[in-house]
């Protein structure tokens, strides 16, 4: 059984994953940049003013029964964004891909900035309030809205809801067991219990809980993590030169830099790091969106801000130093036959310059990213099923069911095999992708005149 999944999976991902959905993906947020006129890069400025430079003032936390706040809603979507993609993720694209992969990390996030910023800004923009007078949005909103392709949106929300159990889920349970077994042996089946526990208590309250978790927990978590990195590449520093030369090198000449390692290829480092940069910081799935619909904002070019934040974020600080720590260690090198893998390789990482404080420093951060990720593919999934059934009036009972569900899974998932849960998380998300960036493509039009015509007024109110 479990040897057919993996052939059914190895054909499906073989598609979803090759140069046609590759070329999709990064050519999606290539279009948005252009067309938009790359404000990721020239607005850069301004996008760090309106999303950090705010967090202290009172626009930021302005919500009301309608909606979340806006720092909340950014929080819930850090907190599935900043996952173990961040450290799992990273550590298994450059055992399967070379170092090289990091490198394409970085290029399909350039662009996965400008990708979040639309898609953000189009969930604000065509979202609407529920039958409690809740907003809700997402692609299958602004697929429906939009370009009144409603159908679209059905595919999409029922591919989302699916995606939820793997990299918002499964994934994330399996890291956490993994670090609390490599680091003090704690059973996966025990952990697996007290995570479904956990999660069962916090998403059962809703979105309102899930927003005063998440908001506490993505500040704790991103800071200890940042100077986890920091210290040990500091120690480190001689090696960090070293560390950025085989990234490059392997990310355009593999073999030669490996000195002949059979499986990297430039191919293999493109693949794996895109994959890998999708799964970490989400640009292009459509997922983030939905929990940005939720903000309380009446600006959604100023939200979809918040969208761009999270990439940056996310794969050029948090997946860097991860890169960075993993690489410096060598320990990733299959001439070594180490054979580690995932959250191991992380720890292993970590932990042969900080000692049993770098071991329990990622498990940590391994525990709290994965926990995060729990809370907020919950939501989306939740969404997703809300959006499937909205016209029925029993919609809360199977809202209620896939909840059980999701939780009956996180359990499931701390217990399974790695290599077979992240190969289908990986085909989830790249079919729940395909729908969005064809939207996001249709839509770009809507999205370039919006983004222009904000900075051309902040502009025009400067020189006021």
């Amino acid at each position: 059984m479990v040897q057919t999944i993996e052939s059914v999976n190895g054909i499906i991902n073989g598609f979803v994953w090759g140069p046609v959905m590759l070329l999709l993906l990064v050519g999606t947020g290539i279009l948005l940049t252009i067309r938009a006129g790359f404000p990721q890069i020239l607005k850069l400025g301004s996008i760090l003013k309106h999303t950090v430079g705010t967090l202290f003032g009172p626009d930021a936390h302005k919500k009301d029964e309608a909606g979340i706040s806006p720092y909340q809603a950014v929080a819930t979507a850090l907190a599935s964004t900043v996952g173990t993609g961040n450290i799992t993720g990273v550590a298994t694209a450059i055992v399967a891909g070379g170092p090289g992969a990091v490198f394409w990390m970085w290029i399909s996030a350039l662009f996965g900035t400008m990708t979040k910023f639309a898609e953000v800004t189009l969930a604000v923009k065509f979202r609407q309030k529920n039958e409690r007078g809740e907003w809700v949005g997402g692609p299958m909103y602004y697929m429906e809205n939009g370009l009144n392709m409603k159908w679209l949106g059905v595919i999409f929300a029922c591919l989302a809801t699916l995606a939820s159990f793997g990299i918002g889920n499964m994934t994330q349970s399996n890291s956490i067991a993994t670090a609390l077994n490599t680091t003090v042996g704690i059973p996966n089946e025990i952990t697996g219990i007290v995570v479904a526990a956990i999660v069962g208590i916090v998403i059962l309250g809703g979105i309102k809980r899930i927003a005063q978790v998440t908001e506490k927990l993505v500040p704790a978590m991103g800071a200890l993590y940042v100077i986890l990195g920091l210290v040990t590449i500091i120690m480190n520093l001689d090696k960090l030169p070293g560390a950025f030369a085989i990234i490059f090198q392997c990310a355009f000449n593999p073999q030669a830099a490996m000195g002949g390692v059979l499986g990297y290829t430039i191919m293999n480092a493109i693949r794996f790091g895109f994959a890998r940069g999708v799964f970490s910081n989400e640009a292009g799935l459509g997922s983030a969106p939905i929990a940005h619909a939720a903000a309380n904002t009446d600006n959604p070019v100023k939200q979809g801000m918040w969208g761009a934040f999270e990439v940056l974020f996310d794969t050029f600080i948090i997946c860097t130093i991860t890169s960075l720590v993993v690489v410096m260690s060598g320990l990733w090198d299959p001439t070594q036959n180490l054979g580690l893998d995932g959250a191991a390789l992380s720890i292993a990482a970590f932990q042969a310059s900080l000692g049993s404080v770098g071991a329990a420093g990622v498990t940590i951060g391994t525990v709290l990213f994965a926990l995060s990720t729990l809370l907020g593919w919950s939501y989306y999934g939740e969404k997703s099923i809300e959006y499937l059934f909205k016209t029925k009036s029993w919609v809360g009972y199977v809202k209620l069911g896939y909840k059980v569900v999701f939780i009956v899974a996180a359990f499931i998932g701390s217990i399974g095999g790695l290599q077979l849960i992240w190969a289908i998380a990986d085909t989830l998300n790249g079919l729940m992708a395909i729908p969005n960036l064809i939207a996001l493509v249709l839509l770009s039009g809507t999205v370039t005149k919006m983004v222009k015509d904000y900075f051309k007024e902040e502009k025009a109110n400067k020189k006021a």
